[in-house]
Order: structure tokens, then C-alpha cells, then sequence
């Protein structure tokens, strides 16, 4: 029952269920980002298979219940890590002005970057995020969850990109584009994290290279 008569005809007066509050959404990507940190380290330690849900969910301070609410198995709990470059990414193609050419675009993914680390949104995750591309080359599941956000990171990119075009809809050419740059920020991403050791990994570094292949790959990309 949600509500009950104040008097004859009058509206439902609500009655408010106690509880808990219900969480802000930042504050559930806080906490999703909590587990994602945790499962990588523990990943990384022990290894996917000798990792639990129980362990994730003690590292991160929450119950295996709320665990469950946020991923659908242990394995899918280092996606947010994945996700927030997409973001930066996203962003920077809706800002990028229709004529200009990919320069531009770089230069707002990176600044977007810059932004993201300095408000303390990214730089953090950044050395466990590559911590978790390196874990794909040995660990299956993550690869098959590596490779998933990528797949719906191209879907994405050619969404925004046929916004900027003023299509409804990604053509052949927006697809092809979408897919070039998407290879482009996934070898980059690999590229760095697969010849650089655990300890010398450098967010400025990155993004140069990541600067760098986007510009090898958008050669008259405009």
C-alpha cells in the first residue's frame, strides 16, 4: 500500500517506506569504481579463478548482495574502469565542430583527459586499468569482457559521430570511421600497457600514445 485517504475524495497522502535512502547516481559510480579497483587488484594477485565474489565485495566494503546488484558476475565488475575513457572519448566527438579536422579531435579527448584526472575521475584508475589490459592477455574472461566494451564502445562512437554529421543513423562511412578509431584507442591501449612495466607507467605517456595512433589512424578523417 503506498498511500491512504486523508478524507472523502481527498488525493493519497504518501507514506514514506523506512529505509535506507536511496543512492545518487554519483554515488553509485563511486562504488561501482570501488570494485573495479578491488577486483583488478585481487585479479592480479590471485588470478580470476581463485578470486571470489565474497573477496571483491569485503575489499570494496560492501555485501555480496550489493555486489550482484551492480554486475552480473565477477568478471564483469572491472567494467567501469573500461568505461571511463569511453566517456572522455564520447565527449570530445560531440564537441568536435563538423569541418575541422582530427587534430582538433585529439586535442579535446586529451584535454578532456587532463580534466577528468585533475578532478580525480580517472588519473587513480589509471594504473589499474592497465593492470586489467594486461590481465587480458592471460586471463580469458577478462578478454571476453575487454573485448565486449569494446565492441559496444564502437556502437557508441558511431552514434556520437553521426550526431556531429547530423545523420539519424551511422552510415557506412560514420561505421567505418567509428571502427577505425575504436582499433586505433585499442591497440594504443594495449601497445602501452604490454611494453611498459606494472611500476613506470606514466597517464602522460598514454595519452601521447593514444594522441598518436588516433592521428595515424584518422589520416583524412575530417
Amino acid at each position: 500500500m503506498s498511500g491512504e485517504q486523508d478524507d472523502a475524495g481527498a488525493a493519497p497522502r504518501t507514506i514514506r517506506q523506512a529505509g535506507r535512502p536511496p543512492l545518487t547516481e554519483r554515488r553509485k559510480a563511486e562504488i561501482r569504481r570501488e570494485i573495479a579497483r578491488q577486483a583488478v587488484r585481487l585479479f592480479n594477485t590471485k588470478g580470476v579463478a581463485a578470486t571470489s565474489a565474497e573477496e571483491i565485495a569485503a575489499a570494496a566494503g560492501i555485501s555480496v548482495r550489493t555486489l550482484w546488484r551492480h554486475f552480473p558476475n565477477k568478471e564483469h565488475c572491472v567494467l567501469p574502469l573500461l568505461n571511463e575513457p569511453l566517456g572522455v572519448t564520447i565527449q570530445a566527438v560531440l564537441r568536435w565542430h563538423p569541418g575541422h579536422d582530427a587534430a582538433e579531435l585529439v586535442d579535446a579527448m586529451e584535454h578532456g583527459a587532463e580534466e577528468a584526472v585533475a578532478a580525480d575521475k580517472m588519473g587513480n584508475d589509471i594504473p589499474a586499468l592497465l593492470d586489467l589490459v594486461r590481465l587480458t592477455r592471460t586471463e580469458p574472461g577478462l578478454r571476453l569482457v575487454w573485448i565486449r566494451s569494446r565492441d559496444e564502445a564502437e556502437q557508441m562512437l558511431a552514434d556520437a559521430l553521426a550526431r556531429r554529421a547530423g545523420l539519424t543513423a551511422p552510415d557506412l562511412t560514420v561505421r567505418v570511421h567509428a571502427a577505425v578509431m575504436n582499433s586505433a584507442l585499442q591497440a594504443a591501449m594495449e601497445h602501452y600497457a604490454f611494453h611498459t612495466s606494472p611500476t613506470a607507467g606514466d597517464p602522460a605517456a598514454l595519452r601521447k600514445m593514444i594522441r598518436d595512433a588516433l592521428l595515424i589512424a584518422a589520416h583524412g578523417l575530417s
